[in-house]
């Protein structure tokens, strides 16, 4: 099947894959008939009985026909065909300029008072991101719901500040990418050599804390610039 027929049969699918989620299929059986899909879809009964064995033959949906009602299920394949049509929707409406990512405010390790106050840092910082950042980062704790969201930062184009070697020891590169929180102007910085895939750290020049009146636990909002 060429590319765009596979297009065409998955968006066929989809309208009676989404029916049968919405009544509970992807996680139990559901008991529908040929009549009620057909309904639901706004087609025949004949129609929608045929649907029912494109379905089948597609390994979208499982069937089991009992005594009275036949009762159907998603398949993984059905499921993942459902959460790649969510994707594109997601990155219709929520995947513009910018991301907006929740998270929690935690105490750091004091690793990013460190960094940030380098030289060979600091420069790069006041030229490319227009500020002189604050003596220190404000560590925020991003939830696994919205960890997708960060990982959607990273594929996006970065302000690259350049690694450096100082006192015979190297520092490595660190992305960033400007960003508010309360509308206050800041920015993440993403080091390319750290562990931490679930902890924002965010510079601005204010102390964030202070300035907004945050604690550890106090729930934040960074909006992240994607362009």
């Amino acid at each position: 099947m060429s590319e765009i027929s596979q297009s065409e049969g998955d968006e066929k699918f989809i309208l009676a894959l989404r029916r049968i989620a919405l009544m509970g299929g992807m996680h139990d059986y559901v008991i529908i008939s040929s009549r009620e899909l057909g309904e639901m879809l706004t087609m025949s009964q004949q129609s929608a009985s045929k649907r029912i064995l494109e379905l089948l033959d597609e390994g979208l949906i499982s069937r089991d026909l009992g005594a009275r009602r036949q009762r159907i299920k998603l398949t993984q394949k059905g499921v993942d065909l459902l959460r790649k049509e969510y994707s594109e929707y997601q990155r219709i409406f929520e995947m513009r300029d910018e991301v907006a990512i929740k998270g929690t405010v935690i105490t750091g390790m004091g690793e990013g008072q460190y960094y940030v106050t380098q030289p060979g840092y600091i420069e790069q910082f006041s030229e490319k991101l227009g500020f002189t950042p604050y003596e220190g980062t404000l560590n925020v704790k991003v939830p696994a719901n919205e960890l997708h969201k960060v990982q959607t930062v990273k594929k996006a184009k970065p302000i690259v500040v350049k690694g450096f070697e100082r006192n015979g020891r190297t520092f490595g590169d660190v992305e960033c990418h400007k960003a508010t929180i309360q509308n206050v102007e800041c920015a993440i910085v993403l080091p390319t050599r750290s562990h931490y895939d679930d902890v924002l750290e965010v510079l601005c020049k204010y102390h964030l804390r202070r300035t907004l009146g945050l604690n550890d636990g106090s729930e934040v909002e960074v909006r992240v610039n994607l362009i």
